[in-house]
């Protein structure tokens, strides 16, 4: 008998989806327009306690816009983790601008320390701006990722990005849920931008889609002008500046405004999964499963397993083989073919965790039969 096959990560459509996508195409209004539009950012807005939010195509353009807003120009620098899916630098080269690669923390987050120690010892402030000492190059912003729904630690980074002009853009495309303890704000809503994802791999989805998280009616305006091909006179077709066509339609908004009225029930499941694993896979010498910050309340989106390094490939090929979907952690982004010439800062731990983890399957509606069968295929492996 064949074994059923164990996705990574997939959704699950079970509350409003059908009725509304129903009710947006009965309405005509079915591309970058409509009600549900409204709706979605509302709710948005409402469950982060953002002041903002702006629905658009996807988080890659999400971020490529809140850099150009954040006054992000060519030549200019962004301070970014080498841990983290390639949208992130991917958007810093979109603005003609170059990525500085920092080495990552426990959480495979930004590693806060190391980048205050760059930015004392490596640049200087002159003139209302952050220089880069050996590139002469202005720094104008920095992107920190929200690893896996690991909250990042920005308790001394934001005000000294705040004193030396540094813009903070929040990529909490994995995190839409967590949020810090002590202050209860939510991973987006601290720095000058945040930016989620909604792809279909997300913690909620909307089939293709990303959120702009913004503090000001000034950037709020702002972007939803540039997304919307930058219309000074829509009648007559005016426009005055460059613009994007970087919205996103009703129809996605409807799917997403569905899946998240199910959000809080959607993190309480996974929350038990994680649980299960940590502690069922931490009762084997070989594995440990990766634990996550204290200082915040985790959507945990994705599980991952630390394991010796020497055993990583035998085993994602032995999980695989078993029909368990197992994945490594994407490739270091300062060891990429178009930015293994960019700058880096004392990258270590990065190295290691990549050599070492494995994202194993996290789906919220993952049945126990199937969680246990990962478990056990994990613990039957011959280290």
């Amino acid at each position: 008998m064949t074994k059923n096959y164990i996705p990574l990560h997939e959704p699950k459509f079970n509350g409003n989806e059908v009725k509304y996508l129903k009710e947006c195409i009965r309405s005509s209004w079915v591309s970058t327009n409509g009600l549900f539009i409204k709706k979605f950012e509302k709710h948005i807005e409402k469950y982060t306690k953002s002041k903002y939010a702006i629905f658009c195509i996807n988080g890659t353009h999400a971020l490529q816009i809140s850099l150009l807003v954040a006054g992000v120009k060519s030549g200019d620098e962004v301070i970014v983790p080498t841990i983290t899916f390639i949208a992130p630098i991917n958007a810093i080269s979109y603005n003609h601008a170059k990525p500085i690669f920092m080495d990552c923390d426990e959480y495979y987050n930004i590693d806060e320390e190391k980048t205050i120690e760059f930015i004392n010892k490596e640049t200087i402030y002159k003139n209302g701006f952050t220089i880069n000492k050996k590139t002469k190059k202005i720094i104008r912003a920095i992107i920190v990722v929200h690893t896996f729904g690991n909250a990042v630690n920005l308790n001394q980074l934001v005000p000294l990005c705040k004193k030396r002009n540094i813009k903070i853009i929040e990529d909490a495309s994995e995190a839409l849920g967590t949020h810090y303890i002590k202050n209860e704000k939510y991973a987006g809503t601290v720095g000058d931008f945040g930016v989620i994802s909604f792809n279909g791999n997300k913690i909620i989805t909307s089939g293709a889609g990303g959120m702009i998280l913004v503090k000001n009616k000034k950037n709020y305006d702002r972007i939803k002008y540039l997304i919307y091909q930058a219309k000074n006179d829509a009648l007559n077709f005016i426009h005055n500046e460059i613009g994007y066509n970087f919205a996103q339609t009703n129809l996605n908004a409807a799917l997403g405004l569905a899946q998240l009225e199910n959000i809080e029930k959607i993190i309480s499941a996974k929350e038990k999964i994680h649980d299960t694993y940590k502690k069922n896979l931490n009762l084997t010498s070989n594995l440990k499963l990766v634990d996550v910050p204290e200082y915040s309340k985790n959507n945990y989106w994705l599980n991952i397993l630390k394991v010796n390094r020497k055993y990583k490939k035998k085993l994602l090929h032995f999980l695989n083989k078993e029909r368990i979907l197992a994945r490594p952690v994407w490739q270091l982004n300062h060891l990429q073919v178009k930015y293994k010439n960019c700058q880096t800062y004392n990258i270590q731990k990065a190295v290691y965790l990549h050599k070492s983890s494995i994202c194993l399957p996290s789906s919220y509606h993952l049945r126990k039969e199937d969680l246990f069968r990962v478990i056990k295929t994990l613990t039957n492996f011959k280290f």
